[in-house]
């Protein structure tokens, strides 16, 4: 049994310690009820999580305004009613011993419907979002800040700010997506306004003793997208914010179907080497890894060679929901190994169906399949 005790090692982020290295990273399953709301199957979803080991449940994709839902099943927090429902998920989480967090998000062209916004025209889909005037950039603006109060009023321990997977803060970063011309457009510190504002109003929101954490694309994965030199400065503004960590990932859905990526992501650690440079650039700031992280081994490696703090685990700990516990001894069976080769529960969420994993057993994946035409509101 390999339990390496570098995993069992507590950490700190802000006013928070972590019980050990491990974490559950955002992954969007398509759980909610169809009006942003929070289902049975959610709740359950997320106790088992919690239950896993890890340290830190980081809830998936909560979004911040209706324009911005990439799915008819992405969670809400655009108004107060969602609250109550938000602080029972927050309840089952804490309850189970991990920290809760929660990930709020604007998906911007990636939207789902016909009426979308970005930074620019740039047609996604067969759709043209329109480009944003500077109203829409206040009202998003404070989208992000309510919906951050909101979370922090469901008694969330923190939350996190979503800019990866080429939702609307990486469109304003991307010189691919970011065409304007005036004040956030064209050079990097322009691209970089409006997102950093978005930071600001958020911090400005909820406190600087608030754990705000960020998902950061490190790499957009297009030859004319971003890269690590463009998103090094962009770490450093965040770390000066005071940002409680860095959750490191490359990639976007228009990188999803390159073969290079595809490939890449069938590796173990396929991003790990992304939160390593990240780290270099922004030393004092606390750093998660993802990406295929199967094994404890190479879990404790990264951490023991320095290229990451903590471990983000998201398909994979779907795959085995005892992972941690396995992987810190106090569970002896072998861990459930997440598919390299598999994209079922990918395949699942982009045709919008709630997905579930390939690993399961048979009994288990039945009863999925048996439960999700059930009516499933929190009351």
């Amino acid at each position: 049994m390999n339990h390496p005790s570098v995993l069992a090692t507590p950490y700190r982020i802000k006013n928070l310690t972590l019980k050990n290295r491990l974490t559950m990273a955002p992954l969007f399953l398509g759980y909610a009820n169809p009006d942003g709301t929070i289902s049975e199957l959610l709740i359950d979803h997320y106790k088992q999580m919690a239950s896993s080991g890890a340290a830190m449940i980081v809830v998936e994709n909560v979004t911040v305004n209706p324009s911005g839902s990439g799915s008819p099943f992405t969670l809400r927090a655009d108004d107060d009613r969602f609250i109550a429902g938000l602080a029972t998920l927050a309840e089952t989480i804490k309850a189970q011993g991990a920290l809760a967090f929660a990930q709020i998000n604007h998906a911007g062209r990636f939207a789902f419907g016909p009426q979308r916004m970005a930074p620019s025209a740039f047609k996604t889909g067969g759709v043209t979002p329109h480009a944003m005037t500077p109203e829409d950039m206040d009202k998003v603006t404070r989208a992000f800040a309510d919906a951050a109060r909101r979370i922090k009023a469901a008694g969330f321990d923190g939350l996190e700010i979503h800019g990866g997977t080429g939702y609307l803060l990486v469109q304003f970063l991307s010189p691919r997506t970011n065409l304007r011309t005036d004040e956030y457009g064209g050079s990097l510190e322009n691209r970089m306004r409006f997102p950093l504002r978005v930071v600001d109003a958020v911090i400005h929101a909820v406190s600087h003793a608030y754990p705000v954490g960020y998902r950061f694309l490190a790499d957009e994965w297009q030859a004319d997208g971003l890269h690590v030199a463009d998103t090094a400065p962009y770490a450093q503004a965040l770390a000066r914010r005071g940002i409680a960590y860095l959750s490191v990932m490359a990639g976007t859905y228009d990188a999803f179907t390159r073969p290079d990526y595809n490939a890449a992501e069938k590796q173990e650690g396929f991003m790990a080497h992304f939160a390593g440079e990240i780290k270099s650039q922004a030393p004092g700031t606390p750093i998660i890894a993802a990406g295929r992280i199967q094994t404890p081994a190479t879990a404790a490696d990264l951490i023991e060679q320095g290229t990451t703090d903590l471990i983000g685990l998201a398909r994979v700990l779907l795959a085995d929901p005892l992972w941690p516990r396995k992987a810190l001894g106090e569970v002896s069976d072998p861990i459930v190994v997440c598919e390299l080769t598999c994209s079922l529960c990918l395949n699942r969420v982009m045709s919008g169906k709630p997905a579930f994993c390939s690993q399961w057993d048979k009994a288990t994946r039945d009863a999925f399949v048996q439960r999700i035409g059930e009516k499933r509101a929190v009351k």
